[in-house]
């Protein structure tokens, strides 16, 4: 239960920032790290899909992991946040950066 308080307290200081450091809508950048493993990469797209998000992926040198960027216009911070929540709660070991 304590790391459900941590990220509640992190998702907190996020929205807030976001709130003074941008103008809403936005377009945001979310940087996530998977395993690679086509079927993580594709459960990324999906919660993306329709969007309009552009998605890059770039494999680690040695092939283990693989970075997933997605640009997207978000309408505001509560919106980013929950895109988080969803990626991590849907794509087992994501990495959220």
């Amino acid at each position: 239960m304590e790391s459900d308080k941590n990220s509640e307290e992190f998702y907190d200081k996020l929205r807030i920032q976001l709130e003074d450091t941008s103008a809403w809508p936005s377009v945001y950048l979310y940087k996530f790290i998977v395993l690679t493993n086509k079927s993580k990469i594709i459960q990324i797209h999906a919660i993306f899909d329709n969007m309009g998000a552009v998605i890059n992926t770039k494999e680690s040198k040695n092939g283990k992991y693989t970075s997933v960027s997605v640009n997207v216009k978000m309408a505001d911070p509560n919106a980013v946040i929950a895109k988080y929540k969803r990626v991590g709660k849907e794509v087992d070991g994501v990495i959220s950066l």
